[in-house]
């Protein structure tokens, strides 16, 4: 799908719509977690008691870097550019739903999503799971097609390409990922100034 045809949105929010500040491999330090692990998917795989001490050490670090968000470059000029079009918007984070809403606040997007059109790894499961875009899909009574996916990672792309949405990679100085990726863009101001330039008179 062409991005000029795009009404549906979904972006995700940590490296994407904001600064990425996530230091990853202090996180998996932090919680003896092995580097080579994905985080989440190493935490649902602890006993309960371990799990949740954990999680909860991680919503506390996370919590701290959702207040102090701030923009990526170009992202509050490409939501704006998009709402005013009237395309419906989401969010699709492996982060929790409640710092999703601080990270949105903080980086003053918050009036741009509509609470339910916020998901985070509590309401569905996590990227590259399809399961938050086919959510939104239904939600907005649209096919999976129709939605373009917006990130920084190969999670971000992989979740897209299962999902049969058109992926968009921002914020990275090169493509890694070419065989997952539908557009490539710098950031999210070159992909605001494409947006703009394919808006209609």
């Amino acid at each position: 799908m062409s991005l000029k045809a795009a009404r549906h949105w979904v972006f995700d929010m940590d490296g994407t719509l904001t600064l990425a500040v996530h230091d990853f491999e202090a996180i998996k330090r932090a919680l003896d977690i092995p580097l080579t692990a994905d985080i989440l998917h190493h935490l649902a795989a602890l006993p309960a008691d371990e799990a949740a001490l954990k999680h909860a050490w991680l919503m506390e670090h996370e919590r701290e870097l959702a207040l102090a968000a701030r923009p990526a470059p170009g992202a509050i000029e490409l939501v704006r550019t998009l709402r005013e079009r009237g395309c419906r918007l989401g969010v699709l984070t492996r982060n929790a739903h409640c710092l999703a809403l601080l990270t949105l606040q903080a980086i003053g997007l918050d009036d741009c999503f509509a609470v339910d059109d916020i998901l985070g790894r509590d309401e569905v499961p996590p990227k590259p799971d399809p399961a938050g875009l086919l959510h939104l899909a239904a939600r907005w009574q649209v096919a999976p097609e129709a939605l373009v996916m917006v990130g920084d990672y190969r999670y971000d792309l992989e979740c897209a390409r299962a999902a049969g949405a058109t992926s968009v990679l921002v914020n990275v100085p090169e493509n890694p990922w070419p065989e997952l990726t539908d557009h490539f863009v710098p950031d999210c101001h070159a992909l605001q100034q494409a947006v703009h330039e394919l808006a209609p008179a």
